[in-house]
């Protein structure tokens, strides 16, 4: 074993002093404090994303003709097949919110502010891939919901100004969909997306650990004890037993509520009513309350104000010093997204 270890010394000239501090650096006693770990919740959950994809693909056919068949071999005939489906589906759901949720503590704990304006981009971006990466998987089971749920998210793509109609073509491979436009979701859903979504995380991480974490101060917190505690091992332990956590959920959700295998896409025949995946349906309600162009242009502007918000929340605090204009704001905007989340859930489907 000693010479293993001088084996590796020797190419690897790094004591176990230096190595503990490179990686332990001092963590803020806040993140003690469950929901301000769901940083690291999204990205154990793209973990599983991943590996589950992966198991997924060696099945998966993407093309009209074999993609349905292909699903429903992996649901009900591949050994486990059902149960890693169920896991790839519940981990996809359960990103996503757990990314709203996180972007929502940086914004009502002003975590976006000054200097840390460009890691709130960045979540941006990674909230955008999140939601991206989730409508094209829904896309690609080609059920007759999630087919025609691509065929009107490509039209409403295309009503965007200047670059619609680009964009439509880009996605579907052609003015409607066509053959090719399963093998580009998937592309999209298997590739691209996933590695844009690695480089932001690194980016993420990277300027986090640059800048630091957002340290607060709470009042119950005793003056006399340190600020900080060590990464590791305590906060390391904190995030396993967080993703222990998870993998229990993730295997009861699966277990107790699997993914199922939805009528053949049939192109000829438009259902009475289109259900996107939960997380489209504030922008599908948006839709239903206003023309097209009000709606694109409207939902266009409010996307565009949350990712310069930080700017937006500098100038109010310019205007009105220690103004909290920008949490009621949110409260407003919050309330906003889930009443519309709801409404759209109620209407039978």
């Amino acid at each position: 074993m000693q010479s293993v270890v001088a084996w590796l010394q020797e190419r690897l000239p790094i004591t176990g002093n230096q190595l503990r501090e490179l990686t332990n650096e001092p963590v803020p006693n806040h993140l003690k404090r469950w929901w301000f770990c769901l940083g690291g919740t999204p990205a154990y959950l793209f973990v599983v994303q991943i590996v589950t994809g992966i198991l997924l693909a060696f099945y998966y056919e993407p093309s009209p003709t074999t993609a349905w068949e292909s699903v429903r071999y992996i649901t009900d005939e591949a050994s486990y097949g059902w149960y890693f489906r169920s896991l790839h589906k519940w981990a996809a759901t359960l990103m996503i919110a757990t990314v709203i949720l996180h972007q929502m503590r940086v914004y009502f704990t002003g975590a976006y502010r000054k200097p840390r304006e460009l890691n709130w981009l960045v979540g941006m971006c990674l909230l955008g891939c999140a939601l991206m990466t989730g409508f094209t998987g829904y896309s690609l089971v080609y059920e007759q919901l999630s087919y025609w749920g691509a065929t009107v998210g490509a039209n409403i793509t295309d009503s965007v100004p200047v670059v619609g109609g680009f964009l439509k073509s880009l996605l579907l491979g052609g003015d409607a969909y066509n053959e090719r436009t399963l093998s580009r979701f998937f592309i999209l859903h298997a590739a691209v997306l996933p590695a844009a979504m690695c480089l932001l995380l690194a980016v993420h991480v990277t300027i986090l650990r640059i800048q630091g974490v957002t340290e607060f101060r709470f009042g119950d917190e005793p003056k006399d004890k340190p600020d900080h505690f060590n990464f590791f091992p305590d906060h390391l332990l904190t995030e396993l037993i967080a993703g222990l956590v998870l993998m229990i959920l993730l295997s009861a959700l699966a277990t107790l509520l699997p993914a199922h295998v939805g009528p053949r896409a049939d192109p000829l025949t438009t259902p009475e009513v289109i259900k996107p995946e939960w997380f489209f349906y504030v922008t599908f309600r948006w839709l239903k309350l206003f023309s097209r162009t009000i709606a694109i242009l409207s939902m266009g502007f409010i996307v565009f104000t949350m990712f310069v918000w930080p700017f937006v929340d500098a100038w109010l605090r310019r205007k009105a010093k220690d103004s909290e204009a920008s949490v009621w704001i949110g409260i407003a905007v919050a309330l906003t997204i889930i009443g519309l989340t709801v409404w759209e859930a109620a209407v039978a489907h």
